[in-house]
């Protein structure tokens, strides 16, 4: 009775929702097919794969390409390169845009703020191509930086994306310089959503607009600075394949490869496929946890949930 009850009540939903499961349809045959279709590909990482004889022929090998993988000299310092270099993307990527929001809330001009809004989040939207092709220029050992420097007596010339001990700042920097504008948004919105009575009953006290900033800015865009550092955790293995593909070389592959990195030079320079899928696998399933956890994490601090 009770299933034929639970039937019922399916049908009577899905002839009112039957419009939106039709929409759905075609976003869903094109994650099918770009997406869970390619998985197949996850078998390279299990087997000696050879081109010729395909996913389902080439011999099986377990996890020996996982063994093989984390005995290469270099993959553990690959590792700690690509959290290294995530870290400090999440760090100043939640830092740099809280700072330069509060100093925006500041303002008073309206014209003007809304001006250098519109400024700083422009870099957004341009392509990691055509900023490293930028940078490569600004920082080449004639280029624009050293140029300025040399003005006030600097030498020698540095070639700062040669430099394995310069090159992750110059990554980290670049990406706070392409994103902080755009990060600001969030906490633009945030700080909108403060009460302004708060503001006037802390003037009424006597606190100033560092105080008031303290005591009430934020700690009203706490939970949603909490958040998005939450949420930052399950990316701490995306160290940005687009920008370091774009601005390293083999002189800085100690401090500057990443995993995303090494998997493209061992697949598609080395045809090492077994090997850079199973580097891939690896990275894909440790990001499964993270974001995992970083939700669950958020949904019990913040209560914030995605469905």
């Amino acid at each position: 009775m009770r299933m034929n009850s639970h039937i019922s009540v399916f049908r009577r939903k899905l002839k009112k929702e039957w419009p939106l499961h039709l929409m759905l349809l075609l976003p869903v045959a094109v994650a099918f097919i770009y997406h869970y279709i390619p998985m197949i590909g996850a078998l390279m990482a299990f087997e000696d794969y050879k081109p010729a004889l395909g996913f389902f022929k080439s011999k099986w090998v377990g996890f020996e390409n996982f063994v093989t993988l984390f005995t290469m000299g270099d993959f553990p310092q690959v590792i700690r390169n690509t959290i290294g270099i995530a870290l400090a993307k999440i760090i100043t990527g939640i830092l740099v845009p809280v700072v330069f929001a509060l100093l925006l809330n500041e303002m008073k001009n309206l014209t003007v703020k809304k001006m250098i809004q519109t400024v700083v989040y422009m870099p957004h939207f341009l392509s990691w191509v055509l900023v490293a092709s930028m940078l490569i220029e600004i920082l080449a050992q004639d280029g624009l930086f050293n140029r300025a420097l040399g003005l006030f007596g600097s030498q020698p010339k540095t070639v700062y994306l040669a430099d394995p001990g310069k090159f992750p700042t110059v990554v980290v920097l670049s990406n706070v310089w392409k994103e902080f504008g755009y990060g600001t948004i969030i906490y633009l919105a945030a700080l909108a959503g403060v009460d302004p009575n708060l503001y006037e009953a802390a003037a009424i006290d006597g606190a100033g607009r560092w105080k008031q900033t303290l005591h009430v800015t934020l700690p009203g865009i706490a939970p949603m600075i909490v958040l998005m550092t939450i949420l930052s955790l399950g990316n701490i293995l995306n160290a940005g394949f687009d920008e370091i593909f774009n601005l390293y070389s083999p002189i800085v592959y100690e401090t500057g490869d990443i995993i995303d990195t090494f998997v493209y030079r061992m697949g598609f320079q080395s045809l090492q496929y077994s090997i850079s899928t199973a580097a891939g696998l690896f990275k894909s399933a440790i990001s499964c946890i993270l974001i995992i956890l970083s939700y669950r994490i958020a949904y019990k601090t913040t209560g914030y949930r995605v469905f």
